[in-house]
């Protein structure tokens, strides 16, 4: 076979002789004209890569949509490649032709060396076996892969689009097989190889003219589509280690895993990012244990979540461990009646609703009482079909979100706040212990970490007003902030070392909000735990209108008062930075009217909170309740088979 394609390739060779009078010059010729020849193979495969960017968008949005389960998106991805008609083998034609053209060349240059023609001796020679100066091609075999390598990363429409690792194997491939080809065939075999490369690289670029990317393809959209994918492979890189370490939790994470979809008839499963949410589903769980026999899944992201510890007092509360990365797959094959979860943006972001069951109940559970339209996401609570809702003020802000927005009208269930509940009754306990009272009037500091908080903002003309008054100042810092600006906490610390430290404290542990209790007043900008300080302890705020935290910059739109705004100065009284050189003015004339604060504090808190002290058992009786008429409409409709 390789003989008639020699005869076929003599017949432009010899023509390329005669007319230039030069083996190595023929050789070249004979390379341009073969890439003129098969120039409409080279559009064919342009057109091809094309459509493989293209559908790139969609592909990273399945990548995103079942992360972690490569069985589904191979399958998708073949759906796709065959709806839109791209051939992921057709961009390996070209280098099997060229192949071919290789092998035909053996005879061709054998021809030309046997003629015994003077100056073609060098054309024969094989450096593995000759050495010498034809050790010289493998050398330029490999830069000249190397040089179209770099231009086809920059040029070519598929290949500047793959991710490093795809370039590096391509690239590294195709240095590889030059490498190889220079040393193993003759000197003239390899020149025409090292010819070719270094034509492909115009070829590329007229092929780039011919059929323009930016003509065919959404380069926006690709970048978008992009985004979402390198967050989830941020989270997949987080878990992976050096190759010589194993990860210890590894086999325990399988073994939850597997034992997670080894349990049938799943009704109920929570989700937790960590042990700090247990708090937010504490009293519903402890009501449904306590009113049924059935058994609540709890599924976290923390190896040492304190569910594992309760496990062993409530058998029936059964945890599993699932790393980030790996919860992405256990969430988008969830099946269970009913799953419930503190986390925003389902289906929005990493985490998905199930694409095994689409009769789920996706149930939120607030980690806040405030205001829901301008520190909420643009569509965070948008794919969840019930909200537990903490109070009455964010019944018509969801409604109005609905409306602006034109999305589905979830169940709002006035469930309350069981937070708030357990801190009133921790509150009420120290107060019977005694333990709530001071000597002398306790300020705590407690700030947000957003830009422009009061630690940035007007901190020492705080503390100016505040010390030496009599009073016993803590500065309580948002743990965010010492993690991302600890310099300039440092720097606080060091303009007030000299202050005496039964007057001014700066505290740096954050594993017991006592301080946070036990204090008379709390001064803050827009941290939300001022609104557990006053419904907790009836005790009074001062707000500093620092900027205000605005995730959804459209909530102006809506129409509807802002909780969060108006409760500055029912709860509290609100100042601007300006007015921080006099706060301690506002600071007395709270202490001096505590009762009158307490007494507006607590009529306040009964308007605003649904359920006050049995918001666990409200959250608690509506799931029980849901899970319950899921069953039975179950067993009806098995009843009726």
């Amino acid at each position: 076979m390789f003989s008639a394609i020699a005869d076929v390739l003599q017949l432009i060779v010899q023509p390329c002789y005669a007319l230039t009078g030069n083996w190595w010059v023929a050789i070249l010729l004979f390379t341009l004209i073969t890439k003129v020849i098969l120039f409409p193979m080279s559009v064919w495969v342009q057109w091809n890569s094309i459509k493989m960017v293209q559908i790139m968008p969609e592909l990273n949005r399945i990548k995103v949509r079942y992360f972690g389960d490569r069985e589904t998106i191979g399958e998708k991805q073949n759906q796709l490649n065959k709806e839109q008609g791209y051939h992921p083998l057709l961009s390996l034609i070209p280098l099997a032709i060229q192949i071919v053209i290789l092998f035909g060349l053996v005879d061709v240059i054998h021809s030309i060396t046997d003629s015994g023609t003077p100056g073609t001796e060098f054309l024969g020679l094989v450096p593995v076996e000759d050495g010498g100066l034809s050790l010289v091609m493998p050398l330029l075999a490999g830069l000249s892969a190397v040089a179209l390598g770099f231009a086809q990363n920059r040029i070519n429409p598929l290949q500047r689009e793959q991710s490093r690792a795809e370039k590096n194997f391509t690239n590294g491939l195709s240095i590889a097989l030059s490498l190889f080809l220079g040393f193993f065939v003759a000197a003239g075999m390899a020149f025409y190889w090292i010819c070719s490369n270094l034509s492909a690289i115009a070829v590329q670029a007229l092929c780039n003219v011919v059929m323009k990317p930016k003509k065919y393809i959404d380069y926006d959209d690709l970048a978008e589509s992009r985004v979402g994918l390198a967050e989830l492979e941020s989270l997949e890189a987080d878990r992976k280690k050096k190759w010589y370490k194993r990860d210890p939790l590894a086999k325990r994470e399988k073994a939850d895993y597997k034992r997670f979809f080894d349990t049938v008839d799943k009704h109920i499963v929570f989700f937790s990012e960590g042990s700090g949410f247990y708090k937010y589903f504490k009293g519903a769980i402890e009501y449904m244990l306590d009113h049924s026999d059935g058994v609540i899944h709890y599924v976290t992201n923390d190896p040492n979540d304190q569910v594992f510890e309760l496990n062993k007092t409530m058998p029936r509360l059964v945890p599993y461990y699932v790393g980030r990365t790996r919860t992405i797959t256990l969430m988008m094959k969830m099946d269970a009646d009913v799953v419930v979860t503190t986390l925003g943006d389902l289906d929005n972001y990493y985490i998905k609703r199930s694409y095994i069951r689409k009769d789920i109940e996706y149930v939120y559970m607030f980690h806040h009482c405030t205001s829901m339209i301008a520190t909420s996401t643009k569509g965070e609570y948008e794919h969840y079909d019930t909200l537990l809702c903490t109070g009455p003020h964010q019944i018509p802000e969801v409604r109005a979100v609905e409306e602006h927005y034109g999305t589905k009208r979830k169940n709002l269930v006035e469930a309350g706040y069981d937070l708030i509940d357990s801190e009133i009754a921790a509150y009420e306990k120290l107060v019977a212990e005694g333990k709530a009272h001071n000597e002398k009037p306790v300020i705590l500091i407690g700030p947000s970490w957003q830009e422009d908080n009061l630690l940035d903002s007007c901190i020492d003309d705080i503390l100016k007003s505040v010390l030496g008054k009599g009073w016993f100042v803590i500065v309580r810092p948002h743990p965010e902030y010492l993690k991302r600006w600890r310099p300039k906490w440092e720097a606080l610390l060091a303009r007030y070392e000299d202050v005496p430290a039964d007057e001014l404290y700066f505290e740096k542990d954050f594993s017991s909000n006592e301080t946070i209790w036990t204090s008379d007043i709390l001064i803050t900008d827009w941290s939300s735990v001022s609104f557990e300080f006053a419904f907790s302890t009836l005790k009074p705020c001062v707000f500093f209108n620092t900027k205000m935290k605005e995730n959804n910059p459209e909530w102006r739109e809506f129409n509807i008062e802002q909780m969060d705004v108006v409760l500055r100065n029912r709860i509290g009284r609100a100042l601007e930075p300006s007015e921080a050189v006099n706060v301690h003015e506002t600071i007395q004339g709270m202490l001096d009217d505590r009762e009158g604060w307490e007494k507006r504090i607590a009529e306040i808190r009964e308007g605003f909170l649904f359920n006050v002290g049995h918001g666990g058992e409200a959250a608690g009786k509506y799931l029980l309740g849901s899970v319950l008429e899921k069953q039975a409409a179950k067993e009806g409709a098995a009843h009726e088979e």
